[in-house]
């Protein structure tokens, strides 16, 4: 089950990102602070649910949320800044984002970097113990899920609705035979991936 909390009475906000280990697209990271008593009954880690059940329960913690934010790093700012640091700034910027100032922030992972002396700590697999990172990491994933479709409309040989930008041997074939386009890494070794 769940946790509402780590520090009873303090507005926290629960940090996740998707979109960390993509050949294509940003890196998405949501920020949310739920109600403590908010009903979200199907609330669980992301990659636990369906795509419906995602997109359900986009809706519902979206209005149910004391504040949400969703920011992102481009694929320039990720063959730049590489994409550990990316998915931290994208967390930072959704924090920045938030109409109500937390007073600690649960992250998602192990890797954060102290900014605006927000008060932190980092939770291994947290999206499976805190409620509020749970709904980041739903945030997170549909928001980007929902570029990637629009990315798959513009691109309909690349497959992007099917794989996300994810490194499958669909979209690996494309890049072979069609080559890059402007959302692509490209500075992500495919080499790595065929072997």
């Amino acid at each position: 089950m769940l946790k509402s909390y780590l520090h009873k009475g303090l507005i926290e906000a629960g940090c996740d990102e998707a979109g960390r280990g993509c050949l294509a697209g940003p890196v998405y990271a949501a920020a949310v602070i739920l109600p403590p008593r908010a009903r979200l009954p199907l609330l669980d880690d992301s990659k636990k649910l369906t795509e419906s059940a995602r997109d359900n329960l986009r809706l519902q913690i979206e209005q149910k949320a004391v504040a949400w934010a969703v920011a992102s790093c481009t694929e320039r700012e990720i063959e730049k800044y590489n994409i550990l640091n990316c998915s931290i700034l994208a967390m930072q910027r959704a924090v920045q984002m938030l109409a109500v100032r937390p007073e600690h922030l649960l992250i998602d992972g192990n890797r954060f970097k102290p900014f605006d002396f927000y008060p932190y700590t980092t939770v291994i697999k947290g999206d499976g113990k805190f409620r509020n990172i749970a709904a980041a990491s739903i945030l997170a994933k549909t928001h980007r899920d929902a570029y990637m479709k629009e990315l798959a409309r513009q691109h309909p040989e690349y497959g992007f609705e099917k794989h996300k930008g994810y490194g499958t041997a669909q979209h690996i074939q494309a890049i072979d035979e069609l080559g890059y386009l402007d959302c692509h890494r490209k500075t992500f070794n495919l080499k790595k991936l065929k072997t």
